[in-house]
């Protein structure tokens, strides 16, 4: 071989060595990256249940996928995330019921039915009941739920003692922003509702700009509410229950058996998820109680008077706030459930 070849040959070799470098690399061996959106506070038990998650995930079979979290609402409020998620700036979000539904108002029928659920046993079969239409639903709009959960009851947390509906409608509630027509119904029913993002919730309290919070002990605590508003009405108002989606579009580029890992990885998150949140909302409620909280119990009789005021409110949530069929079918599996349960009490 003379110079002239030698050179050249060596010449194709590198070219040819570059040239592997920035061809992409086979499809089974790319990492899929998932951008995933979540208002859980970053060190908080959520957060890093998803960052156990996101390392299932990178496991996976077919190259893994590489989940990175954005916690503490850097991706905006819930409604923003959804936007994000339609547009491709992001491809996955933890959401309440809130944001879910963004997506579809049938999700609205696990949370925005006040007292029609007496247990979290209850809601969860519920939840469970309709999850499969639920799912449907969300697909049809573009999104996959991976895992379903609550975290528990939310509570009024206020700054005077009350105890039945009256008290409550002398205070300025908290209602989030842009949830028009919750708005539209609580002031229906006379209550002096104040509009806002979760962001400025403590300094609203601290201000006099509202008296009220409805929401979980956990983030009572967490959020410092409770260093204002000393009292907690103890009324399983309604729980506080979420999914987390990922689009349609990113999902379906997942292959088979690496969708399948990613599943298994979603529903252990969710268990725990679901666990974890009911305890340390107890763990909450009694470290708030030894910084000064007072909690305040219903007796048989009012909590009668709080079903009955809620139950009134139902004719305006069917079809409104909650799509006609979801309510109605939301009512028939409480009342199939109560049933199960007396059967086995007998």
């Amino acid at each position: 071989m003379t110079p002239t070849s030698i050179r050249w040959h060596c010449t194709a070799m590198a070219a040819a060595a570059l040239a592997a470098c920035l061809l992409p690399a086979p499809l089974a061996a790319q990492k899929h990256r998932v951008k995933l959106g979540t208002q859980a506070p970053r060190g908080t038990s959520l957060h890093k249940t998803l960052l156990v998650m996101a390392e299932k995930w990178r496991q996976a079979p077919g190259g893994g996928v590489q989940l990175v979290t954005y916690p503490d609402g850097v991706m905006g409020s819930e409604a923003d995330m959804v936007r994000r998620m339609r547009i491709g700036q992001l491809q996955a979000a933890m959401l309440s019921v809130s944001g879910l539904a963004e997506i579809d108002p049938a999700v609205s029928a696990l949370q925005k039915m006040p007292l029609v659920y007496r247990t979290l046993d209850e809601a969860q079969f519920v939840r469970e009941q309709l999850r499969p239409e639920l799912e449907r639903r969300l697909l049809e709009k573009g999104f996959v739920a991976l895992f379903w959960g609550d975290a528990g009851w939310a509570h009024f947390f206020t700054k005077e003692p009350i105890s039945n509906p009256e008290d409550l409608k002398r205070m300025k509630i908290f209602v989030h922003a842009g949830d028009n027509d919750q708005i539209q119904i609580m002031k229906s029913l006379g209550f002096q509702v104040v509009p806002l993002e979760w962001s400025d919730a403590l300094t609203s309290l601290q201000t006099g700009m509202i008296d009220a919070v409805p929401t979980i002990p956990l983030h009572a605590l967490a959020g410092q509410f409770y260093l204002v508003t000393r009292h907690m009405l103890a009324v399983p108002y309604v729980p506080l229950t979420g999914a987390t989606v990922i689009t349609a579009t990113a999902w379906d580029k997942l292959p088979e058996a690496t969708r399948a890992a990613l599943r298994a990885a979603a529903a252990e998150a969710g268990e725990h998820i679901t666990q974890l949140s009911r305890q340390e909302n107890q763990e909450a409620i009694e470290a708030m109680r030894a910084r000064g909280l007072q909690v305040h119990t219903l007796t048989p009789e009012i909590e009668q008077r709080w079903v009955r005021f809620c139950e009134a409110a139902y004719p305006m949530i069917r079809g409104r706030l909650v799509p006609a069929d979801m309510f109605d079918h939301t009512l028939a599996l409480v009342k199939e459930r109560r049933a199960m349960v007396a059967n086995v009490r007998k």
